[in-house]
């Protein structure tokens, strides 16, 4: 697998990439690493453990747990609960280590790993650095210290995990969404029983779809990264709105009325002016990422405020956001954070919050979210190419500036070299399609001739 932790966990084909083995040495590996930073001192440590329902996650969380209690860790099992509510439980619990076994939007047959510290915070670089060279030097023969007897981990369910989740949801619905018709696509996820529960608590008329997990049927052509069926539902059943997750359900995207996708950006947008309204928008800034629309920018130059942007990302997203101590950020995806209800993206609480604010100003979701207009947006993968050279190429450089002379004020140019694979993305916006795509055709024919193998 290379390098075992990516920008969000450890991933890969469940019993092939991703193991019994490794789960187990991994977890392992974090108790100890998380005992020599200190994190255990004085107490017994206690982890939260959580998964999507893919069915490669009953063995892998059997797998997790065996590896926390052999190294002194009380494991409480949360069953099947979306990632921000294992995020949410590790906090709120006073828990010293929170476990999500999911892989997000992929597609069934991976899984993935994600670790979270005290508070509910993703890991630091340097501790899953930490814990993949700890994993290692003990893969390959080194013996751990293990506890005996009364010092082993007990492990029990904690049931109460749902609705303690539910009820902090509720509590961050500023308004109720009484008259509101919402259909929840829940991607055959972890949201499936979660989301629908709180929509209604809130007080909205639900129509589900996608909510009826096998372990098998996970993001199988529904939920965020298939919007056509929440698309028709939404028309077929008059509603309001719809909203759609991911399996872990940490992203939202969502469908006006009239079926019309409302990325991730435009969910920015709206929540943006409603925090600001209701003085909880700090700074009067949002943080979004480089990928984000120049529409969005463009908005919110015109409402006053002001937009911070980062590498790609959520974790670079939420660095950022705790840094200045900033109350909304996202990206285009549809993961969005807002701080002061959770530590991560939490697809269930925006899709509330976007509800409650077309239940409190009586407008359509389509009339709020056209406080931006999204410019066409080209982007154009380049592979087998040296990405490495990507900012010091003169004649790649010169094409850049001539495309920006080009496009002026109403477009932007985006280089960006991938983190994983051998290729360049050329991303170019602009007010017009055709020449969205001709200036992107253009800097790909650059970035293939200056940057060639």
């Amino acid at each position: 697998m290379g390098r075992l932790f990516g920008t969000d966990g450890v991933r890969g084909v469940a019993n092939a990439d991703l193991t019994a083995e490794l789960a187990l040495g991994l977890s392992v590996a974090a108790a100890h690493v998380l005992a020599e930073a200190g994190t255990f001192e004085g107490h017994r440590p206690t982890a939260v453990v959580g998964r999507d329902p893919r069915a490669s996650g009953e063995f892998l969380e059997a797998a997790v747990v065996a590896g926390l209690a052999s190294a002194g860790v009380d494991v409480l099992r949360v069953g099947v609960l979306p990632t921000p509510a294992v995020a949410y439980l590790t906090g709120a619990l006073g828990a010293d280590l929170g476990v999500m076994l999911s892989a997000s939007h992929n597609a069934m047959p991976d899984n993935g790993i994600k670790f979270f510290e005290r508070g509910g915070h993703k890991l630091a670089d340097e501790l899953e650095d930490r814990i993949e060279a700890v994993y290692e030097e003990h893969r390959t023969g080194a013996p751990w210290d293990r506890p005996t007897g009364a010092g082993v981990g007990r492990v029990k369910s904690y049931d109460e995990g749902f609705e303690r989740y539910v009820a902090h949801l509720i509590t961050a619905v500023p308004n109720r969404l009484d008259g509101l018709k919402v259909v929840l696509d829940e991607a055959h996820g972890a949201a499936a029983q979660v989301s629908p529960e709180a929509f209604t608590r809130a007080g909205a008329e639900v129509v589900t779809i996608g909510a009826e997990p096998d372990g098998l049927n996970i993001n199988d052509g529904c939920g965020s990264t298939h919007l056509d069926l929440l698309r028709a539902a939404v028309v077929e059943h008059s509603a309001d709105l719809g909203i759609a997750h991911d399996g872990d359900a940490d992203r939202c995207l969502a469908v006006d009325h009239t079926g019309a996708e409302i990325d991730g950006d435009q969910i920015l947008a709206v929540l943006a002016l409603a925090m600001r309204e209701r003085s909880a928008l700090r700074s009067d800034t949002v943080v979004a990422t480089v990928m984000s629309n120049l529409g969005f920018k463009l908005a919110m130059e015109r409402a006053g405020l002001s937009l911070v942007q980062t590498a790609v990302g959520d974790r670079y997203v939420l660095e950022e956001m705790k840094k200045h101590d900033y109350a909304l950020g996202g990206e285009q995806s549809g993961h969005v954070i807002i701080t002061d209800h959770a530590t991560t993206g939490d697809g269930t609480l925006t899709g509330l919050l976007l509800a409650a604010r077309v239940a409190q100003t009586g407008r359509t979701l389509r009339d709020l979210a056209s406080v931006m207009e999204r410019l066409p947006q080209v982007l154009i993968n380049v592979p087998d190419v040296d990405r490495s050279r990507v900012s010091t190429s003169d004649e790649l450089t010169a094409a850049v500036a001539d495309a920006e002379r080009e496009l002026g004020s109403t477009g932007r140019v985006l280089l960006r070299p991938s983190g994983t694979e051998p290729l360049v993305r050329v991303m170019v916006e602009a007010a017009d399609l055709d020449q969205a795509r001709r200036v992107a055709e253009r800097l790909a024919d650059v970035v293939k001739s200056a940057l060639a193998c």
